[in-house]
């Protein structure tokens, strides 16, 4: 039993967005799953767009900028803002 308690928490990480902390399962999150931990309201005013960088990610992207319609592989500590741009 206890092995299976160690492999549920391995599939889970903590990822900070906007300076808050969030526990979410390990591997791709999309734009709109990150926009909507950030702004709850989102999934009702999908018109508005929103900025969505990043940093402390994996190796070979370590930094960078999600696009709507994209997805990232997200680590443990990785750190994502999340900025209302205006509508589109």
């Amino acid at each position: 039993m206890a092995n299976d308690d160690k492999e549920e928490k391995s599939k889970a990480v903590t990822i900070v967005i906007d300076g808050t902390p969030y526990e979410v399962d390990k591997g791709d999150l999309t734009y709109v799953e990150l926009v909507t931990l950030a702004d709850p309201e989102y999934p009702q005013h999908p018109e508005t767009t929103y900025s969505v960088t990043y940093k402390r990610g994996h190796g070979n992207k370590p930094e960078g900028t999600l696009s709507p319609g994209g997805s990232v592989k997200v680590k443990d500590g990785m750190v994502f803002n999340v900025s209302r741009t205006g509508q589109s």
